[in-house]
């Protein structure tokens, strides 16, 4: 077991765990870290702990000292700066015609870099920006190309739910989100109502997923031929969270085309009142494919969703 506290060096960024050596440092404490930037300012997010030291990457670095005033002060002035170092950059980007995006900026607390975050659809050559970059603020430049996820993460906003984002409020990192997360939630597969701001699918769909996952386990699906205790019939709704499945029964006779026919009533059961009779193989592929049931005009732009 090894001894480690949780640094993060932003609201709702990424937690990296930090040797305390001789500090006994308590949450919400500032404190000076050992980075591969340097020295970093930053706040205990978790207090000192035992994990294992297959959990953490070796070797860790330190906490230098406890953040005295002096050092609260630099971080501070280095936040006023950053407002009027967008707006010198900004000035610089479109004297060069680039086509990209500011997004923010920071200060190392040594003041021995400044790195700039942007947006671009592809490749930007700033070498030009750098250099005058470099001539203003006298210090190493970084421009950091960044995705829109990240983006939004930075610059926060409001979701459809009506809150902050949780990116920007508290999520630490960004998780796999698929299709398929909503197609068992049973949501609509528009891409508008499926996508956050970034334009990438919203990560909420990733919450209640594993619930979800677990009671679907049983569950026909829509189309799918089963039997019940008053004859066969074909499932055309099922409510996974209730365990109900919506049937409409087979009535004995068949159309021109040779198909069985279906009573117009509807009948609803609980899971285990239903019995699965398996299915083709042709039918399990077609269920299988994650775009299977969405309309041709959404096609394109739920592929454009699961970009990363």
């Amino acid at each position: 077991m090894v001894k480690v506290a949780g640094v993060r060096f932003k609201s709702a960024g990424k937690v990296y765990f930090f040797d305390p050596g001789e500090f006994q440092v308590e949450i919400n404490d500032p404190v000076i870290v050992e980075t591969a930037r340097g020295l970093e300012f930053g706040t205990v997010t978790m207090g000192i702990t035992d994990i294992k030291e297959g959990d953490v990457v070796q070797p860790l670095k330190k906490i230098v000292r406890m953040a005295t005033d002096e050092d609260i002060r630099r971080h501070n002035e280095n936040e006023k700066k950053k407002a009027k170092a967008m707006a010198q950059c900004q000035e610089k980007v479109d004297k060069h015609g680039l086509e990209m995006k500011l997004i923010d900026v920071e200060y190392t607390f040594d003041n021995n870099k400044i790195i700039f975050y942007f947006t671009a659809d592809g490749r930007v050559d700033f070498r030009e920006l750098v250099k005058d970059l470099a001539s203003v603020f006298k210090m190493r430049i970084e421009l950091r190309q960044i995705g829109v996820r990240d983006e939004a993460k930075m610059l926060g906003g409001i979701g459809s739910c009506g809150r902050s984002l949780c990116c920007n409020s508290w999520l630490a990192d960004f998780e796999p989100v698929s299709i398929k997360m909503a197609k068992v939630q049973n949501l609509s597969l528009n891409p508008t109502k499926i996508s956050g701001i970034c334009g990438r699918l919203m990560c909420c769909l990733k919450y209640e997923n594993d619930v979800y996952m677990e009671l679907r386990k049983g569950m026909p699906d829509n189309g799918e031929k089963v039997k019940t205790k008053d004859g066969m019939g074909k499932v055309v709704d099922t409510n996974i969270l209730e365990s109900k499945v919506r049937v409409r029964l087979y009535t004995g006779e068949k159309d021109d085309n040779g198909e069985e026919k279906l009573g117009t009533e509807i009948f609803t059961y609980g899971k285990e009142e239903v019995r699965r009779l398996g299915q083709k193989k042709g039918q399990r592929q077609q269920q299988k494919h994650i775009l299977d049931g969405v309309d041709a005009e959404y096609i394109d732009e739920l592929k454009e969703l699961i970009k990363e």
